[in-house]
């Protein structure tokens, strides 16, 4: 077997219990995902029993001798101790063949819900990324991404229509400086939206007090990591999560709700103190490596060898769209309907 390939379908426990898996996140900016500090969201699965996770926490203990309390992905991630990170992810390792991490690049997730929002067309988002990556220049690709951010995140509830004029000031600045160039349809076809765009703005004001913030990727990872243990066979799940301030019980409802309208059989999310359950902090690390290794090969300064010991545990699902680093992540992008709809 090849092991840099994906590994295939999770793996049976036997008996038919509820597949229980640790999870874990790391990059998480909320709603902020165009000015945060990151470039990737990474949520990461692990389904190993608890002693086996001990036993490998302590190994790292062993071999990095750090007198740190709690050990985190930056650990692994030093330069001295390449050797432990290499033995973590290779086939062999405590996590091989029992994880999954789901990506999420944020920049696309912007994208990716504004076609939702002012289009109702999940499908135009590929082409409105490259668009904004590849027609914009880098200034004006970051204007729009950051007035599109702010339109979308559920906080500027408190700023009644403030977000939707900015928004769509900027998309007319810049469909004057590039119409008549490859830019100019996709941007003529999002300015026919501001109705969508001041309904959305508008529901959020009127709705409830409880929101499902459209642009934390949070969420929608819970989900698709359930997805991916429940399988095929719908086995069911059990998300034993850190514990995080985004996670209310009605959030939780939601993703529990959500995924079994998706088909998977989501038995429970069940918080817990990342400390006090080792299989926790191995999603820790592998979700921190996967975020990292993952936004170093979008900023181009990627590390070829671990990126190719990451991409068996990244989940064909994750949320993607630069064509040029997917291939190396074992991820393909999604098609352009843009030019379909027109």
């Amino acid at each position: 077997m090849d092991p840099h390939r994906n590994f295939g379908p999770p793996p049976g426990d036997g008996d038919g219990a509820v597949r229980e898996v640790a999870c874990d996140e790391s990059g998480s900016d909320g709603e902020n995902l165009t000015g945060g500090n990151t470039d990737v969201f990474a949520h990461a699965g692990v389904h190993v029993p608890v002693a086996d996770a001990a036993g490998a926490l302590r190994e790292i203990r062993d071999r990095i001798r750090s007198p740190a309390t709690e050990y985190k992905a930056t650990h692994l991630l030093r330069e001295k101790h390449r050797a432990v990170l290499e033995w973590f992810l290779a086939p062999g390792g405590p996590l091989h063949g029992a994880a999954r991490v789901h990506l999420t690049e944020k920049s696309f997730f912007v994208v990716d819900r504004l076609a939702a929002v002012l289009l109702d067309d999940r499908g135009a988002a590929a082409e409105l990324y490259r668009t904004v990556r590849d027609a914009l220049s880098a200034d004006d690709g970051q204007r729009f991404l950051a007035v599109a951010n702010r339109l979308l995140r559920t906080r500027n509830g408190a700023e009644p229509g403030s977000s939707v004029p900015l928004f769509f000031t900027t998309l007319d600045e810049l469909r004057r400086v590039h119409a008549g160039t490859d830019a100019g349809p996709v941007l003529e076809r999002l300015a026919a939206g501001r109705g969508r765009a001041e309904a959305y703005r508008a529901g959020l004001l009127e709705g409830p007090a409880v929101r499902i913030p459209v642009l934390n990727p949070l969420l929608p990872a819970i989900v698709a990591t359930a997805a991916y243990w429940s399988g095929p066979g719908r086995r069911p799940v059990r998300l034993v999560h850190d514990r995080q301030n985004l996670l209310t019980p009605e959030r939780i409802a939601w993703i529990e709700e959500t995924a079994r309208r998706s088909g998977v059989t989501l038995a429970e999310v069940r918080l817990v103190v990342a400390r006090d359950d080792p299989r926790v902090q191995l999603a820790d690390f592998l979700a921190g490596i996967a975020r990292k290794a993952a936004g170093d090969a979008l900023r181009g300064s990627g590390d070829a060898g671990l990126t190719a010991l990451l991409r068996p545990y990244v989940d064909p699902a994750s949320v993607w769209g630069d064509g040029r680093t997917a291939p190396a992540l074992g991820l393909s992008v999604p098609n352009s309907s843009m030019r379909a709809a027109r």
